[in-house]
């Protein structure tokens, strides 16, 4: 079942679609990064399969310290990586404290700038693992604070990552360093690229 709750977080308060399987589990339970678009009809498409999966699933609104209605293009200028860290700490908790969710069973995944969101997450709390869906931005810093790839070196999951020949954010040679920096620290990682 899909509700949208609110939680306390670093800024205020969080709203959060969470989806929790019925029956007793224990069930594991993953941080869902939104995309530009925030908590839109497709990032609640993917918690409520992920809840159909018996996974409990949580999508924060990254934008919750930003004017209500405002265009998520404008909003994502003001992202700040610790706040983002902090908000799926949040979640994280939220989720390992229902009654059927499987304990240290913690994953993040997110799709493009919620890819991005997912790597920062394994990098800042010891997730089980992170899935990275053509993230963007990764080796790219942002106002003028260090790209999460700078932190890699204290990733302590697997990371599983897709990629688009053709996409140009993240390109194939942003998907190379990528590779190349966690095949240097020794993280293991798997990464699968496709045509079209």
């Amino acid at each position: 079942m899909i509700n949208t709750v609110s939680i306390d977080a670093r800024g205020g308060k969080i709203e959060v679609i969470v989806g929790v399987p019925d029956g007793a589990g224990p069930f594991p339970t993953v941080v869902v990064c939104h995309h530009r678009w925030g908590l839109d009809k497709f990032t609640q498409s993917v918690v409520q399969r992920l809840n159909e999966n018996g996974i409990i699933a949580g999508a924060p609104l990254f934008y919750h310290r930003r004017p209500a209605g405002e265009d998520s293009g404008e909003a994502m200028k003001y992202l700040d990586d610790e706040d983002i860290i902090g908000d799926i700490r949040a979640t994280t908790a939220y989720l390992q404290k229902q009654a059927n969710a499987k304990q240290g069973g913690e994953g993040i995944m997110g799709h493009c700038m919620g890819g991005r969101h997912s790597f920062l997450g394994a990098t800042a709390h010891p997730f089980k693992a992170s899935v990275m869906l053509y993230g963007g931005g990764v080796n790219q810093s942002r106002n003028g604070k260090p790209a999460p790839l700078s932190r890699a070196r204290s990733i302590a999951c697997p990371i599983l990552g897709f990629f688009g020949k053709d996409d140009k954010n993240p390109s194939p040679s942003d998907m190379a360093e990528i590779d190349a920096q966690l095949t240097q620290l020794g993280k293991k990682h798997e990464f699968h690229a496709y045509d079209g």
